[in-house]
């Protein structure tokens, strides 16, 4: 099958010229058992791949990228018999082992198991399955979505109404249900409370509508983009800040009386934290859920956060539970609640994987998907 294989990690951009996802045919084996294998019919590029191949955080190579997806069961391993061939599905890295103490407490995204078989790139049965002309290849996140055909296992699925287009439900695996997650289940936000997403991209908007759907009364949409502004008010900001604007953080404070409730940190940036930090009302909560680099600190003011009794939160793909979550979510799209499709940049093919990879970096698009057969 044809497949994007990330060898070397911090190959410069332009990554049109450096080429770091190499397209090459590579060997799938199995499903074994209590596997699942499932032909890929689109994949979300999102920012957490531009973060692996920069080398941000460090990954086990060479190794099939893609970490969200959606597809058709096309066979399943012995033991298997939550899904069959012929079921559509959505591929999440959201999922647990389902047996331990974070898993029993509703918080498989923090499951150790899991956790050390991304670590180690491979499948939570400890299983390998991926090779090229002998030499073993590594899965990325249990997923590889970036391929044609991916073996996983089942907590890795969810199913999906084969109503619902492939572009669409691929998102449902990472940027839906992170940006909708952050807001349902890490701020858990209420009816009137006030809502600051600071960075508009394909996460950013998803909790923009989540807030909507939650019934905040104000919700203010910041990036350095402002063309990003428009949509963001149709999607459900009340108010849009330029991240640029050196007054920023006094304007949202005084929309807000004091600052907002929740300010949901998307970018991963130090400048972003700060900026979410500064406009996040006394009591209110910071949630962070865009990553920097492994290891980079990020300076508070200690005594502030004490004398006001903010809260710093991270939340991990949505602090999901995904077999609970991702069909409320689908059906807000399917009730029109949670219009996914307007974030939409268009689908390419494995050709153009490096060249999206740009455009994704420079904010000239929201969520692209790639489709592995044309």
């Amino acid at each position: 099958m044809t497949a994007a294989v990330l060898y070397e990690q911090g190959l410069p951009a332009p990554y049109a010229d450096s080429q770091p996802l190499k397209i090459e045919q590579v060997e799938l084996e199995g499903p074994g058992e209590g596997e699942v294998l499932v032909e890929v019919r689109s994949a979300g590029l999102c920012h957490s791949d531009l973060s692996q191949v920069a080398g941000l955080r460090k990954r086990t190579l060479p190794v099939v990228m893609g970490h969200e997806g959606a597809g058709i069961v096309r066979e399943v391993g012995r033991g298997v018999t939550a899904f069959k061939p012929g079921d559509h599905v959505v591929m999440t890295v959201g999922s647990g082992c389902g047996a331990c103490d974070y898993c029993v407490n509703s918080r498989p995204v923090l499951c150790d198991l899991v956790a050390a078989s991304r670590a180690k790139g491979v499948l939570m049965t400890g299983a390998r399955r991926l090779t090229r002309g002998g030499l073993g290849l590594y899965h990325h996140s249990g997923v590889s979505s970036f391929a044609q055909y991916a073996v996983t296992v089942p907590g890795t699925l969810v199913k999906a109404d084969p109503a619902i287009p492939f572009d669409v439900a691929a998102l449902f695996g990472c940027a839906v249900v992170t940006g909708a997650g952050c807001v349902f289940n890490a701020a858990k936000v209420r009816p009137g409370q006030s809502v600051a997403v600071v960075g508009l991209g394909g996460v950013g908007f998803n909790a923009v509508m989540a807030a909507r759907i939650a019934g905040a009364s104000t919700i203010v949409g910041i990036d350095i983009n402002p063309s990003k502004f428009a949509l963001a008010r149709e999607l459900g900001c009340t108010h849009t800040v330029s991240a640029r604007d050196e007054n920023a953080v006094e304007a949202v404070r005084d929309l807000t009386r004091g600052g907002v409730d929740f300010a949901l940190e998307m970018s991963g940036s130090k400048a972003g934290m700060a900026t979410a930090y500064a406009i996040t009302r006394k009591g209110g909560e910071i949630i962070c859920v865009g990553m920097g680099a492994s290891g980079d600190q990020y300076p508070y003011p200690h005594t502030a956060l004490v004398g006001e009794e903010k809260v710093i939160r991270g939340s991990l793909m949505g602090s999901c539970l995904p077999q609970r979550d991702l069909p409320l979510y689908m059906r807000y799209y399917q009730e029109g609640r949670l219009p996914v499709e307007r974030l939409m940049s268009g689908s390419f093919g494995f050709d153009e994987l490096n060249l999206n990879l740009d455009r994704l970096e420079h904010g000239e698009v929201l969520r692209q998907v790639l489709r592995p057969h044309g």
